[in-house]
Order: structure tokens, then C-alpha cells, then sequence
């Protein structure tokens, strides 16, 4: 191959992968709105010519990665593209990303962080990383919480149905999983998106906790973080787990 050859090919090889980041902008485009879009609007928001915007649109429509309405030729997304999020939402792990926001998180803050499910005996702990500024430990793997008197608790109350927690209270002792929550109380937790206790179980300790949902809007495990009340208000524990919360639950497709 000579050089002008080799030189050619690299330039086709280049035009490929600019016309395929332009036809990814445009099914962002598409992801992004909140319905069927004109032409002209595409190509607005692509910064492009309508005609470029055209082309890359009737070549999506050809793949089934956009569609084209036939009576008022507005442009959404295709069977195609629809089809890749589905199947992407369903890769996601919903307590995989949550796990990963907790361990960055126990880097960052002094406190223990981790992320509990739901099972029939109540909250579970399946992932637990311990500060290396905090070395009170009051949780451990595999460990299963009160219903009533942990923020894990209180937060799965909120958004679980109610037979669900009925039939974990069944399973733990009164002693063990304490007393109902006072009403509006679970509103509370609804309203502010997590919950937190000071000094409830231990004296000088809080226990924190925020939901993540999956793609279906459910709540899929709760993260959660334990450390000195002082700290935890000193370092903004709260708004730093709610926010890791939330960023899982985007992650997730929640």
C-alpha cells in the first residue's frame, strides 16, 4: 500500500467514525425529548443544517433506530433503539452501582457505608465498607436490621407495600425490631427521600439511609452509613449519601 493509499484510508476510516458520533447526537437528541420532534427542531438542537439533519434522521429510520410519523413526519425513537435500552436496563444492577457509590463514599467520609435489601426477615446488609477513619463497628455482612428502629427500615416502610413489612415483622422479635413508626412519620422519609436516626441504637452514633430505584420505579436496596453524630454533621454525611442516592438511582435508570 503507498502512502497517498494508506493516507485515504485513514480519512475513511475517520469520516466513519465522525458520522457515526453525529448519528449518536441525534438519537441523544431523540432520548432526550420529551416527545416527537419536527425536523427543523432537530437540526436546531444538533446545530446542524436541515439537510444534514435529514440524512442522518432517514438513515436512522432505515436501521429502525428512529422512527418517522407518516402523516406528520415528526421524528422518535425506533423499535431499534428502544429495543438497546431495554435490554441495557435489564444489564444493570441496581445493588452493583449502589456498591460502587458506597465503597467511593467510605473513602471519602468517616463513617461505615453500606447498602441493604429487602428480605422476608426485613433489611439486609450485603455490602458493608468500613472507613478507615471510623473504627466502630455496629454492622456487619449478612447482618439483618429492625424494621422500626434503623433509617434502613423506616426507608424500605416508605416505599414497600405494606404486606411486605407485615410479614417481616412477623419474623423478628418485638424486642429486636421496635415500635411502629409514629404517623407521618414514613411521609416524612417519602417527602425528604431517606431518614436518619441519632443516637437511637447506640449513644453518640446516626444512622442514615436513602432509597435506589431500578428502572421500573421500585426500590431496589437502600444505601446506608453509620458514624460519631459530630462527624457526621461536621463532614455533611447526609447530603453526601442522599446524593450518592440519587446518582445511583440515575445510574441505574431509575
Amino acid at each position: 500500500m503507498t502512502p497517498a493509499e494508506d493516507g485515504g484510508s485513514a480519512a475513511k476510516r475517520s469520516a466513519t467514525i465522525q458520522s457515526v458520533s453525529i448519528a449518536a447526537r441525534f438519537l441523544d437528541i431523540l432520548a432526550r425529548a420529551d416527545g416527537p420532534l419536527v425536523l427543523g427542531e432537530i437540526a436546531r438542537r444538533a446545530r446542524t443544517g436541515s439537510s444534514t439533519a435529514h440524512r442522518y434522521m432517514q438513515s436512522l429510520v432505515r436501521e429502525g433506530l428512529a422512527a418517522q410519523d407518516a402523516e406528520t413526519g415528526h421524528y422518535d425513537l425506533g423499535p431499534a433503539a428502544l429495543n438497546i435500552g431495554v435490554r441495557a436496563l435489564r444489564r444493570i444492577d441496581a445493588v452493583e452501582v449502589a456498591s460502587r457509590a458506597m465503597k467511593a463514599l467510605s473513602a471519602r467520609i468517616a463513617a461505615s457505608c453500606g447498602v441493604a435489601i429487602w428480605t422476608e426477615r426485613g433489611p439486609t446488609i450485603v455490602r458493608w465498607y468500613r472507613s478507615t477513619d471510623f473504627a466502630i463497628s455496629t454492622v456487619t455482612l449478612g447482618d439483618v436490621l429492625p424494621v422500626d428502629n434503623t433509617a434502613c427500615g423506616l426507608v424500605f416502610q416508605a416505599y414497600l407495600p405494606r404486606e411486605a413489612i407485615a410479614m417481616a415483622r412477623e419474623q423478628q422479635p418485638p424486642s429486636f425490631r421496635g415500635n411502629r413508626p409514629p404517623a407521618g412519620v414514613l411521609d416524612s422519609v417519602r417527602r425528604d427521600a431517606g431518614a436518619e436516626l441519632n443516637e437511637h441504637l447506640f449513644s453518640l452514633l446516626t444512622g442514615k439511609a436513602a432509597p435506589v430505584f431500578n428502572a421500573l420505579g421500585e426500590i431496589a436496596c437502600v444505601v446506608t452509613t453509620v458514624s460519631f453524630v459530630r462527624t457526621a454533621e461536621a463532614e455533611g454525611h447526609r447530603a453526601a449519601l442522599f446524593a450518592a442516592a440519587r446518582d445511583a438511582t440515575r445510574e441505574s435508570g431509575g
